[in-house]
């Protein structure tokens, strides 16, 4: 029997609201880095025939010009869609535990709330690629697949802010 070979295929898309502010740092050879995690809610009917919601935290880390995008654009409560790759990381805690933790790392981040011009100083794009070439651009394709109540729920955050 031939040796069968699995495909390397490390590929994540979701979206979600992101639960706290995001959180911006620069390493020790000054690459901009964020984290932040979003609650993705999944809704599903149970055995009696209900609506219910379940709600997963993931957490999120964008690197570069992506972190500085983000940095700029994102608050508590912005809706983001992440298009990644799972990566997981050890590290110790401050009691000398061993953690380990599963997150994705961004390659592109699509804003999905709108901007005003006035807030984004000359730059009208809604969408990033984390590479070294300015690909970014105005990308609103997203909003066909919303439901009338998605998009009103972001109607209505836009006009609180």
């Amino acid at each position: 029997m031939a040796d069968l070979k699995m495909p390397e295929l490390n590929s994540v898309i979701v979206a979600g609201n992101l639960t706290k502010d995001p959180v911006f740092r620069e390493t020790s050879n000054r690459t901009p880095v964020v984290n932040f995690h979003i609650a993705v809610n999944r809704r599903y009917k149970d055995s009696s025939n209900q609506w219910q919601e379940d709600v997963c935290y993931v957490g999120v880390v964008a690197w570069n010009k992506l972190a500085d995008s983000c940095r700029d654009r994102l608050k508590k409560g912005s809706a983001v869609l992440i298009d990644g790759e799972l990566q997981s990381r050890t590290f110790k805690t401050d009691e000398g535990k061993n953690r380990t933790i599963v997150e994705i790392k961004a390659k592109r981040i699509q804003f999905l709330n709108k901007f005003n011009k006035s807030d984004e100083n000359d730059d009208d794009s809604n969408s990033y690629n984390d590479d070294d070439s300015d690909n970014s651009y105005q990308d609103n394709s997203f909003d066909k697949f919303l439901t009338d109540e998605e998009s009103d729920l972001i109607n209505d955050d836009d006009k609180k802010e």
